[in-house]
């Protein structure tokens, strides 16, 4: 489940955060810090487009994502700066939390873009398993490269799993 981002999610927030190995390949792996992550957090509030995933079972704040960028003359939003709990890495959960974005986002955009940086091979599988294609790298505002993947319509519905029929 996604709701928008509360000031007073911090400290939950945090405690997902808290945990270094989330972040070893991410390109700011001092993320984990209290400052660094404030400062994360605080951006994410400001942006108005920033989510928190919650396990639906316990109510309990297991990460978060967002949206940043729409550009409704280009018809693109990026999606991104997304985490989990580790407990919930690897099961339906992080492509649960992209499909309920995606298909939100393609209301509105026939493109999204994710920005990775090239170190992050989880992120980098996470978005090739729902159809993303590398389009480009770049540089960030800090001199970072980032690799740049994009999602269209129809990549995503090339990737979908296929739901088996009930014979009659």
């Amino acid at each position: 489940m996604l709701r928008p981002l509360r000031a007073d999610d911090f400290d939950a927030l945090f405690r997902v955060a808290a945990d270094p190995l989330i972040w070893e390949q991410h390109p700011e792996p001092e993320r984990c810090q209290e400052p660094t992550f404030r400062a994360f957090f605080d951006q994410a509030l400001a942006s108005g487009g920033a989510l928190v995933a919650l396990d639906s079972a316990s109510g309990q704040i297991i990460g978060s994502s967002r949206f940043h960028g729409y550009d409704p003359d280009s018809s693109v939003v990026e999606i991104g700066w997304t985490f989990l709990a580790r407990q919930y890495w690897g099961g339906r959960f992080n492509g649960d939390m992209k499909r309920l974005m995606i298909e939100h986002a393609f209301k509105s955009v026939e493109r999204i873009v994710f920005v990775i940086g090239p170190e992050n091979r989880r992120s980098q599988r996470a978005v090739e398993k729902i159809g993303a294609r590398r389009a480009s790298s770049t540089v960030d505002a800090k001199g970072n490269a980032r690799l740049v993947y994009e999602l269209t319509p129809a990549l995503y519905a090339a990737a979908a799993p296929v739901t088996p029929r009930a014979t009659p």
